[in-house]
């Protein structure tokens, strides 16, 4: 984080140097009035100059990518981080070798990381945002497979006749099941449970 300390014969001058100096823009900064000044007799004889120290606010993107990057090193695992932002949604994309460890079973070591992620970049209140963690292209398989297995225990359901119980699952990835089966006529699907175990349930 860049900060300097800037004059002008009035605090908007000195203001305006030092966004110059540090090629930023007003909004992108936080402004500290270290002396108002004073304008003097005939604005010449006794004239102080205000001073301001101007520094660049924090960016809660780039401060999550780089504590992402220190978490997945104290897990040995060096990556590379793609983020894409859309509105107030932010993906990080994460690569390198040794992806599986920050997977793990059933995603369950990058949920948490996701989490954690959302956190972070939310310790601000400026802005909410929401986070979307993957690793190599992992949430696009995991979507299939919930899909694929959405249909297969509605499936089961129908032919037995009763209700199925899902193993538990994150909100989000509960989401997908339901999606998946909204527009079935012939069974209903709902949330049971309190989390961590919360699981969703088809009934025909």
């Amino acid at each position: 984080m860049r900060e300097i300390t800037a004059s002008g014969s009035t605090v908007e001058e000195a203001v305006q140097s030092a966004l110059q100096q540090l090629n930023t823009t007003e909004d992108r900064v936080e402004i500290e009035v270290i002396d108002e000044g004073k304008k003097g007799i005939l604005g010449l004889i006794g004239a102080k100059r205000a001073i301001v120290k101007v520094s660049e606010k924090k960016d809660p993107i780039k401060e999550t990518e780089n504590f992402l990057k220190e978490v997945t090193k104290n897990m040995n695992v060096d990556v590379e981080i793609k983020t894409t932002i859309e509105d107030n949604h932010v993906a990080f994309e994460m690569g390198g070798e040794n992806i599986a460890i920050l997977i793990g079973k059933r995603g369950q070591t990058l949920n948490a990381l996701q989490y954690l992620a959302h956190l972070a970049i939310n310790k601000q209140k400026e802005i909410y945002y929401t986070v979307t963690l993957d690793a190599e292209g992992y949430r696009g398989r995991r979507r299939e497979t919930l899909v694929s297995l959405a249909h297969k225990m509605a499936d089961k359901a129908k032919r037995l006749n009763k209700k199925v119980a899902l193993e538990p699952m994150p909100a989000f990835e509960r989401k997908i099941i339901h999606n998946a089966l909204q527009d079935s006529t012939e069974i209903t699907t709902y949330s049971d449970g309190q989390e961590p175990h919360r699981h969703i349930v088809i009934k025909p």
